[in-house]
């Protein structure tokens, strides 16, 4: 299985083991309500901070993408990686909720920078026949590395949470020297006010009606998706359940993941991407909306592998297909915007979510997310078509402009 990724080039696996050792650290967040109980936060500030962690991943991919366009891609790397390290000192040091607040800005922010540049990096490296595999790596590298930063977030907590802080700034640190020392420097096409393919900013992804189309519907799709991590605690405890058994749901879906991806993709590689995302889509769907008829720990399980399974069979096909619609001047901002939706999404999930699951009830969490996310996916497997054709006629990037043409000067009478 591990031959489908064979071939990619050098510059992917290098992001892949970078990716490995900056997601083992990501060990504060999980742990973020435990460590402001420690710090005497009270339980009606603790949202204020929550609320600024995810304010940031709302503005980090927006720049992490203008920059990898305008600055570079390498450079945005290490601004997002140098940033989140400082951030998280800055965060353990801090005296009081509004501190707390500015510094999980800075850090959610910072971390969320990271994404967009690495995409694009691999957009500009791999060829067009590899970019789903290259994408698929990067995802599944991010789950190894959560997997592990799960169970070793545990037992650093028990430890002291200083220890958190520690590892966390240290792996982002250890991503940046990968990064610095290993990583090319890559700015692709350099971004011209005023060109056909919408400036400097992000008018290039606002005026592209197929982004548009797309974005809303991945949006509902990795809003879905967030709600394990809010409906499904809510769903084990309103069951009378243990924390335990969230703890089981949440170390299956990772070991699921982490093995059912290499071997999702070898299986599947043969089919076309977006039929594959359809398809591995209406799975997560289906599988979280069970969540409403399960309640006991085997039934949990049970709906846990079969979103897990859908997580693994799309795993990396979004990123594949905006990075396929970009043009080449305009890679950090497809990928940041496609960022940015997962970031609105996350945030609407447990916002939202968790609105509708207290007033509505239960019952409307998952119905949604059986209706909703079915139709979300066949709207993307509607535009498959469109997809198509562009990617196989790619927007034509404009050329420089010429100079203008020589004045004739008059002659002189001699």
């Amino acid at each position: 299985m591990f031959s489908t990724f064979s071939g990619l080039p050098r510059t992917v696996w290098i992001i892949f083991a970078g990716t490995i050792v900056n997601r083992i650290g990501y060990v504060v967040t999980p742990f973020l309500v435990f460590y402001l109980g420690s710090r005497g936060v009270s339980t009606r500030q603790v949202p204020y901070v929550l609320g600024a962690l995810g304010a940031g991943n709302l503005i980090g991919p927006a720049v992490g993408g203008l920059l990898a366009d305008r600055v570079g891609r390498r450079p945005t790397i290490l601004a997002g990686l140098l940033g989140t390290a400082a951030a998280q000192g800055l965060l353990y040091a801090a005296p009081n909720v509004l501190t707390l607040a500015f510094a999980a800005v800075l850090l959610s922010g910072a971390g969320s920078m990271v994404s967009p540049a690495t995409g694009a990096l691999m957009t500009d490296t791999v060829p067009v026949d590899g970019r789903r595999r290259a994408f698929s790596l990067f995802h599944w590298g991010v789950n190894i590395g959560t997997a592990v930063a799960g169970v070793l977030g545990g037992f650093l907590a028990a430890h002291g949470y200083w220890l958190l802080f520690l590892v966390d700034a240290v792996s982002s640190l250890a991503f940046a020297v990968i990064a610095v020392t290993l990583l090319p420097g890559g700015r692709g096409r350099a971004v011209r006010a005023g060109s056909s393919t919408g400036g400097a900013g992000y008018g290039v992804v606002l005026r592209d009606p197929l982004m548009r189309a797309l974005l809303p519907l991945f949006g509902i799709a990795l809003a879905i998706y967030s709600l394990t991590e809010v409906a499904l605690p809510l769903a084990i405890r309103d069951d009378g359940l243990s924390t335990a058994t969230l703890g089981v749901m949440a170390t299956l879906n990772a070991v699921l993941v982490v093995v059912l991806q290499p071997v999702a993709l070898h299986v599947l590689s043969r089919f076309r991407q977006v039929p594959v995302y359809v398809a591995g889509s209406v799975l997560v769907a289906v599988g979280i909306a069970l969540t409403g008829v399960a309640h006991d720990l085997w039934a949990y399980a049970g709906t846990v592998v079969l979103w897990s399974a859908g997580e693994a069979t799309v795993g990396g096909v979004p990123g594949s297909i905006v990075a396929g619609l970009a043009p080449e001047d305009a890679r950090g901002r497809y990928q940041g915007a496609f960022q940015w939706t997962w970031g609105i999404a996350r945030f609407a999930a447990l916002s939202v979510g968790t609105g509708v699951y207290a007033s509505a009830g239960p019952a409307a969490v998952w119905w949604f997310s059986a209706i909703a996310g079915t139709a979300a996916a066949l709207g993307v497997g509607a535009l498959a078509p469109r997809i198509a054709r562009r990617q196989a006629a790619p927007l034509p990037v404009p050329a420089a402009p010429s100079a203008p043409p020589a004045v004739p000067q008059p002659v002189a009478a001699g």
